[in-house]
């Protein structure tokens, strides 16, 4: 949960690449701003001056002799920082963050993608953290044969921004194939975080479900402005 002084909610999107995590993000953050939510979308690794270098660094295809080790290193300081500098402030003012990927992403892709051990991974991402866990953690899932499809020969469109394959795609899809296995493995791990939904539903039908559960989880709090 986020942290006994914290006042906000932090929720967080996670999945394979190109399973919809940021069109979610965008819709989840029009829900809540709309039932009058001050809400802060983020991206990990990035949202910082400094998060966003290191993740140019990350991404850069000409960075393909980068070891499993330096990589998630490099993930762990990008999140320290968003951490530190955007998440923890924003969730002590009350506002409601929410994270297009989180150090679930780390797991997946470096501990059980990579084969990195899991235990150094769980305990990397808790020092990058500050020990700050997600509320809730939505895995949007899909086989990644399917997820590459969207994209395959073709430049992916994203409001006015075009996002080309990058180094952490390049990878066969066995390697992603790990990744969605872990990520399952993750939520069935802590089934009061994690909310699994498949991503082959219709934008509009995973933002319902995700409205939903979020809503949920306001009333509980006894946080629902509407």
């Amino acid at each position: 949960m986020a942290t006994e002084k914290s006042k906000g909610l932090f929720i967080t999107f996670e999945g394979v690449d190109f399973c919809g995590k940021t069109t979610q993000v965008s819709c989840l953050e029009k829900h809540l701003t709309s039932k009058g939510f001050e809400v802060v979308a983020v991206w990990d690794p990035g949202g910082t001056l400094i998060s966003e270098k290191i993740r140019a660094i990350l991404l850069d295809k000409k960075n393909v002799a980068m070891k499993a080790m330096a990589e998630m290193l490099l993930y762990e300081a990008s999140r320290a920082q968003l951490t530190g500098e955007v998440i923890i402030p924003a969730l002590e003012e009350g506002k409601t963050v929410i994270c297009d990927r989180y150090f679930d992403s780390t797991t997946a892709y470096q501990g059980y993608g990579r084969g990195i051990d899991l235990q150094l991974v769980q305990t990397l991402n808790l020092v990058a953290s500050s020990s700050l866990k997600p509320d809730l953690t939505f895995v949007l899932d899909m086989p990644p044969e399917d997820s590459f499809d969207r994209v395959r020969n073709l430049d992916l469109f994203v409001d006015w921004k075009v996002i080309r394959v990058d180094r952490m795609e390049v990878p066969r899809t066995t390697f992603h194939e790990k990744v969605r296995e872990g990520y399952l493995q993750i939520a069935k791990s802590e089934p009061e975080r994690f909310r699994v939904i498949p991503a082959t539903k219709t934008v509009e039908e995973i933002a319902a479900l995700v409205a939903m559960e979020v809503d949920k989880l306001l009333e509980k709090r006894g946080n629902s402005k509407q």
